[in-house]
């Protein structure tokens, strides 16, 4: 999908380097489509959003190898899908101008587990398109996944923060 990006942000402490930062993983590798009903609910066998998680890069290759091997497991989990369940705080029927803050709810399936996922939404709505950000996070655990330990790693912050840079078209 065109406009569309999707990111990982986790803070990590390299060895070696005096301060900590962020590791950014970085995709465009997005399908999907949101379908709303007449009422403003979501199709729920028509509306998901799908990541290829092979595809994400960092600014490291080393990293990126082993978090596709060994903490995303992208062999046996080659997707994460957000299927959308419901939107907190935005008028129906859509606006066809103006920005908005709202929630987007519905379940995340990641590394195999699926779980209820709130995202924070800022949309911009111009005539027929939609463009904005989402974001969530959550803690490796929750979706079975292990905090990375690598020996130039001193430490990996145990939280993960998920980004999408969004443009639908209606």
């Amino acid at each position: 999908m065109a406009g569309n990006e999707a990111r990982y942000v986790v803070n990590e402490q390299l060895a070696g380097r005096p301060l900590r930062n962020d590791a950014v993983g970085v995709t465009t590798a997005i399908t999907g489509q949101l379908v709303l009903d007449d009422r403003g609910r979501f199709v729920a066998d028509s509306s998901a959003i799908s990541i290829d998680l092979a595809s994400i890069r960092t600014d490291q290759e080393r990293r990126d190898n082993f978090v596709r091997r060994r903490t995303l497991e992208v062999e046996q989990y080659p997707t994460a899908v957000l299927r959308p369940s419901g939107l907190r705080g935005l008028p129906w029927p859509l606006p066809r101008e103006g920005e908005y803050t709202f929630q987007l709810t519905g379940e995340l399936t990641l590394h195999g587990v699926t779980q209820p996922s709130v995202w924070e939404v800022k949309a911009s709505f111009t005539g027929g398109r939609i463009t904005g950000a989402a974001r969530t996070h959550f803690r490796f655990a929750d979706y079975q996944l292990e905090v990375p330990r690598l020996a130039f790693v001193l430490s990996v912050q145990d939280s993960i923060r998920l980004e999408y840079d969004f443009a639908f078209e209606r």
